[in-house]
């Protein structure tokens, strides 16, 4: 999987198509991702220890990871994300800028 935690993403598809995020957890068998603040949804609590008040919260579901891509090291475009061997590294790359990721 290209996208890794830690990386900021724009949603390019689907209800919070546009909004930015930081991913939080990738779920590499499911092939999706975990964005911080974005595909809330509503769930309804019943009272407990962990939720004393009870009522209806906000949860973070994940995203398919063909619907995010990467967004530049400058901050204002996305760009696709590629691989290359150096001696025996393998590194990400910015498709766009070519510039080594991390």
């Amino acid at each position: 999987m290209k996208i890794r935690k830690g990386d900021k993403v724009r949603v390019i598809t689907g209800k919070d198509k546009g909004k930015e995020g930081v991913v939080e957890r990738v779920y590499s068998r499911q092939n999706t991702v975990l964005v911080q603040g974005l595909n809330m949804y509503k769930r309804h609590m019943k009272k407990s220890e962990k939720f004393p008040q009870g009522g209806v919260i906000d949860i973070p579901r994940t995203l398919h990871a063909s619907n995010v891509m990467k967004i530049t090291s400058g901050g204002k475009e996305t760009t696709r994300i590629g691989f290359i061997v150096e001696g025996k590294k393998k590194f990400r790359f910015e498709k766009k800028t070519g510039e080594r990721i991390k």
